[in-house]
C-alpha cells in the first residue's frame, strides 16, 4: 500500500465494487491513509480522507441476513456516496475499531470548552484548542491548558448543535458524562461535519450498547416520577426528598429500580446510575421534544 499497515486480517467484507451482492472471504488493510478490502474477485481500496462516517454494530437491512456484528463505512467516490461492510473475529473487530477511528481522528483539532456545566450549574470554562486521540473504550482531549479523559462508559447522553467560534458558525457536539461521581457537560466544536460524525460515532459507541439494554426496561409512571425527583436534585437524594406517597411504597419501588440497576445507595441517599441517568434523560428529551 506503499504506508505502514496498522491492521491485516481475514474476515467477510462487502462493497458494490467487488462484484457480488453477497459478502465474501478478504483480507482488510488499514494504514494512516487508506482502507483496502480483498477478495478473489477484487478489490476496494477507500482513502480515509474520504470518509464520512462510520457505524459499528448496525448492518444495512439489504445485508442483515448476512452479517452480525458489522462495521459499516461510508465514503465518497466520484461524486457518489458508498458504503463498505467488515466482519471479523471480535478480537480483530476491536483492534480494527480502534485504529480506524484513531486514523481518521488523525490531526483533528477541535474548540472544546470543558467541564461547560457540572450538574446543572454552568460553570466559567472557555474555549480551548485541542488534538484528539482515542484509545480503548476512552477519548482524550490533549494539547490544551487542562487536558482531560472521558470514558465512553460514562456517557450519559449528547446532542449535535452549532456554535459561533471565531465568528464562524460551526459543528458542536454537546455531551454529558460520569467524572469523579458528577455528572459534566463538554461542548466539542469541530471544523466540519465529517469531524463531527466520525467524533460523534465514536464516542457514542458504548452509550448506543447501554440504551439498549434499556429498551427491555418501561419504566411505571411511579418509578419514573422517583428517578425524575432524584434527577432534579442533582442526582443524588435522600428518600424523604423522594417521597411520592406512602413511605413504604416508595422504598419498595427504590427496591426495585436497585434491581434493575438505575439506583444505587450513594453517600447521603438514594443516587443515579449512569443507566439511570441515561433513561430519565431520554424521557425528558420526549417529554420537550
Amino acid at each position: 500500500m506503499g504506508e505502514s499497515v496498522v491492521a491485516d486480517f481475514v474476515g467477510r467484507v462487502h462493497a458494490a465494487s467487488l462484484g457480488s451482492d453477497e459478502p465474501a472471504t478478504g483480507r482488510v488493510l488499514l494504514s494512516q491513509r487508506r482502507l483496502v478490502l480483498a477478495t478473489d474477485d477484487g478489490k476496494e481500496t477507500v482513502p480515509l480522507s474520504r470518509v464520512f462516517d462510520v457505524v459499528v454494530g448496525s448492518v444495512p437491512g439489504e445485508l442483515r441476513s448476512f452479517f452480525n456484528d458489522s462495521v459499516t463505512i461510508a465514503y465518497e467516490r466520484d461524486g457518489s456516496r458508498r458504503s463498505a461492510l467488515v466482519e471479523g473475529e471480535p478480537d480483530d473487530m476491536d483492534k480494527f475499531v480502534r485504529l480506524l477511528f484513531t486514523a481518521l481522528l488523525r490531526n483533528v483539532t477541535v474548540t472544546v470548552r470543558h467541564p461547560a456545566k457540572v450538574g446543572g450549574r454552568v460553570t466559567d470554562a472557555t474555549d480551548h484548542r485541542a488534538s484528539v486521540s482515542v484509545s480503548p473504550g476512552e477519548i482524550r482531549f490533549d494539547d490544551c491548558p487542562d487536558p482531560f479523559t472521558v470514558d465512553l462508559s460514562s456517557v450519559i447522553d449528547y446532542e449535535r448543535t452549532d456554535r459561533t467560534v471565531g465568528g464562524k458558525k460551526r459543528p458542536a457536539l454537546v455531551f454529558r458524562h460520569v467524572a469523579d461521581e458528577r455528572t459534566v457537560t463538554s461542548i466539542t466544536t469541530v471544523p466540519n461535519e465529517r469531524a463531527l460524525n466520525i467524533l460523534g460515532r465514536y464516542i457514542k459507541i458504548e452509550y448506543d450498547e447501554a440504551m439498549e439494554e434499556l429498551d427491555s426496561f418501561d419504566p411505571t409512571e411511579e418509578q419514573m416520577e422517583i428517578l425524575v425527583s432524584i434527577y432534579s436534585a442533582g442526582g443524588e437524594a435522600n428518600i424523604a426528598d423522594v417521597v411520592t406517597g406512602d413511605v413504604t411504597q416508595t422504598s419498595m419501588i427504590l427496591d426495585t429500580l436497585r434491581d434493575e440497576n438505575l439506583v444505587a445507595d450513594g453517600d447521603s441517599g438514594a443516587a443515579l446510575t449512569r443507566k439511570g441517568q441515561m433513561i430519565v434523560s431520554s424521557y425528558l428529551e420526549s417529554v420537550n421534544a
